[in-house]
Order: structure tokens, then sequence, then C-alpha cells
């Protein structure tokens, strides 16, 4: 009988490499990201500079130009969202990526204001 190959293709490499991409993290210590998050390359300039694993290279290279939320990002690189929310605390903490957090409950503008503008626009 032969000997089985391991490789990173078929349904066993699906499940091991967000695995091994991570080291075996599936959030980060540091920051948290939500689907909405958006990430933009710091400077192309900086693309290169700092050795990166190579899913992580691919999002800088898919930031470079503009702002790309985290779930766009997985859709984008094929890979997990938990795996795109690593690679790019690892971005942050290394300073080549900006985020642009959506805004917290407090600074929401309440419904109120909401309806106000809704009753000015009709109003036109």
């Amino acid at each position: 009988m032969p000997e089985a190959r391991w490789s990173d293709e078929g349904e066993a490499g699906r499940h091991v490499r967000p695995y091994a991409i991570t080291g075996g993290r599936t959030s980060h210590s540091q920051h948290s990201f939500a689907l909405i998050t958006l990430v933009v390359t710091r400077s192309p300039h900086d693309i290169g500079h700092e050795p990166v694993e190579p899913e992580a290279a691919e999002i800088l290279v898919l930031c470079r130009d503009r702002a790309v939320a985290i779930a766009e990002i997985a859709a984008h690189l094929d890979l997990p969202v938990s795996v795109v929310k690593v690679l790019c605390g690892d971005l942050l903490n290394a300073s080549l990526i900006l985020v642009q957090a959506p805004p917290s409950e407090a600074d929401k503008p309440s419904v109120e204001l909401i309806e106000r503008v809704m009753d000015a626009i009709r109003q036109l």
C-alpha cells in the first residue's frame, strides 16, 4: 500500500493551515476588531521592510490604495475572519496599518436626532 503524503491542499489543509498562520492564536491579545473595522496600509513604502507572513503581506497589498473592511479582507483572501483579525492585530502592532473602528454606542447619534434630520429633509 503506498504511503500517504501530507500536503497543504485538500480537506486537511483547510483546517490545519489557518491554525499554522496564526501560531495557534484564535484572537489577538491586544486588539479586537469588528467585521466592519476598516484597514488601510500605513504607507506603500513600508511594505517589504518588516518580515511578515505571506498572508499579512497580501493584506498590506489589498489595503494599499483604499480602506477595506475586515470581512472583505477575509473574503478576498479566502481566510477565516478570525485569522484576518489576528494578522491585522500583528500588522497594527508593527505600525504597518491604520484602522478605523466603527463608532461606539456613545458616538452614535440618537434616534431623536436622526428623526429630526429626516423630517427636515422631507420638508425640503
